[in-house]
């Protein structure tokens, strides 16, 4: 699958999304760092890529319709280490095995992954 991380996350996420066999590139990768909101889901739109992002602006459903994306993932969690991150994503990553996430919004929190759109 391929995926885009956000600049809000650590570049370890990218990295362990890439030794699970995954193609991702990061905002970072591409120079993007500071695009608008619009913009950056535009392009993951364009390179069909699933979006990982610790922006709450993307869960905003009327903001951003999954169904009109490859998928959005935004991970939500208080504690923001990078531990935790790795850890929330990855677990996000391992769920993709069994659910579909093309037009999908998943909202990954330490007891669930909330799925919003239309299975």
């Amino acid at each position: 699958m391929k995926f885009k991380t956000d600049e809000n996350l650590p570049l370890e996420v990218t990295n362990m999304i890439k030794r699970l066999g995954h193609d991702c590139l990061s905002v970072r990768d591409q120079n993007l760092g500071g695009c608008s909101d619009v913009e950056l889901i535009e392009i993951c739109n364009l390179e069909h890529r699933i979006l990982v992002t610790l922006d709450l602006d993307f869960s905003d459903i009327r903001s951003y319709s999954p169904n009109s994306y490859a998928g959005i993932i935004v991970i939500r969690d208080a504690i923001q280490t990078i531990p935790r991150l790795i850890e929330l994503t990855s677990r996000a990553i391992f769920l993709l095995q069994t659910e579909p996430i093309v037009g999908l919004l998943w909202i990954v929190e330490e007891s669930q992954v909330r799925i919003r759109g239309n299975k």
